[in-house]
């Protein structure tokens, strides 16, 4: 396993905005992924605004439909890194592939948490931190990520001003930012389709960004670790019991064997 100084990386995140992580995933890891998801990438999912691009596949509910994708969503540097960022019980808001082919062009600037900001349009708290992954290699011509360095700081989004930076890395590696740092898709100039993966998390308070007990069926999150069952929501935010169903925790749903504390009445009473 490569060495991670968590320290550099925390300090790169609290300065610059972001970090990034160089060949995290074997080459192995990279082809099961991409394996998984071969059959929704055929041009069928193109994006249906400028947002989304009009030469981009999007392939929402992930963890559903590749569940490969469980070892970057739970990958144990990223947790390390968002153990520190994040409040206890933090969820997975959003997990999407996004394919930019040939001819995108580039997205408009945006900051993936925009929850509770204030009258300026910046959040005084961290709430959330975007990670994206590089299936393939992305470069200079590819649609690479773009980011505004340190606008994680500033509430101002304007393209001319502030001049974005293109994060070119090697397949298997990984982008992490806060999630108020300004940023966007590139354009692809190159003759080859470019593929990421993002995965989205957020504090437990904060309603996610798409419906993951909704998004992954409860047989299919049952297969999963607790840690990924805790992020997509089978979990409880302390203090008190925020998130129960009917009465009880959410794990009962999809573990008759789970041992925790069960019921909303075993809370201690004031």
């Amino acid at each position: 396993m490569i060495s991670v100084n968590i320290d550099q990386q925390m300090e790169s995140i609290k300065r610059e905005g972001f970090t990034v992580i160089e060949n995290l995933l074997s080459s192995k890891e990279i082809e099961s992924i991409r394996h998984e998801l071969s059959p929704y990438l055929r041009r069928k999912n193109l994006g249906r605004n400028n947002f989304e691009g009009f030469h981009t596949e999007r392939v929402y509910a992930l963890l559903n439909k590749a569940p490969a994708i469980a070892t970057i969503v739970e990958h144990p540097t990223v947790l390390e890194i968002l153990d520190r960022l994040l409040p206890l019980n933090y969820l997975l808001s959003a997990a999407l592939a996004i394919n930019v082919h040939p001819g995108e062009t580039p997205q408009p600037l945006h900051r993936d948490d925009t929850s509770g900001s204030n009258d300026y349009g910046l959040k005084n708290e961290l709430t959330g931190v975007s990670a994206i992954w590089a299936i393939d290699e992305f470069t200079d011509q590819n649609g690479s990520t773009e980011i505004v360095e340190a606008s994680h700081l500033s509430s101002a989004i304007n393209s001319e001003t502030n001049k974005p930076m293109k994060v070119c890395m090697p397949a298997g590696s990984v982008l992490i930012f806060d999630g108020r740092l300004q940023h966007r898709g590139g354009s692809n100039r190159s003759s080859r389709p470019r593929l990421g993966i993002t995965p989205q998390y957020c504090a437990p308070h904060l309603r996610q960004i798409e419906s993951m007990l909704l998004a992954v069926p409860p047989p299919k999150a049952a297969a999963f670790s607790d840690r990924i069952q805790e992020m997509l929501g089978y979990s409880i935010n302390e203090p008190g019991f925020m998130g129960y169903v009917d009465g009880r925790h959410p794990k009962n749903l999809i573990d008759p064997e789970y041992k925790g504390r069960k019921y909303r009445s075993e809370l201690p009473v004031s």
